[in-house]
């Protein structure tokens, strides 16, 4: 069984940067598969955020972070992570980890089945 808990969340002036993590458990780097970022701001619909298969062969992004974020993951350290930079207000959200076993990222990260239980990024003006 996965399990995922990010890390790294908080609150940094517009402009800055930050990086979340999420330490996985049960999570088999060497399989096919694809580990993502999705949020979602309040009273917002879940945004998927990026993407990377397995072996980071290939990385996707969402339009709106995309030349500001990097995605990527470490199987030594079981974690994958996102950087974020010049970071704006509108990326103030709740950002969660997900993972979905055996798929190519065809489908965005807020649809995958396993999440965590998110961790906080507020951008203040």
């Amino acid at each position: 069984q996965v399990h995922l808990v990010e890390s790294g969340g908080g609150s940094v002036q517009a402009g800055g940067s930050l990086r979340v993590s999420c330490a996985t458990s049960g999570w088999v780097y060497s399989s096919r598969g694809c580990m993502g970022w999705f949020r979602q701001a309040p009273g917002k619909e879940p945004e998927g955020v990026a993407r990377i298969t397995n072996g980071g062969v290939i990385r996707y992004y969402a339009d709106s972070v995309k030349g500001r974020a990097t995605i990527s993951q470490d199987a030594a350290k079981s974690t994958v992570s996102l950087q974020m930079n010049s970071l704006s207000p509108d990326d103030t959200a709740v950002y969660y980890c997900a993972v979905d076993p055996g798929r190519d990222c065809s489908r965005q990260p807020e649809n995958f089945p396993v999440r965590g239980q998110g961790t906080q990024v507020t951008v203040s003006s």
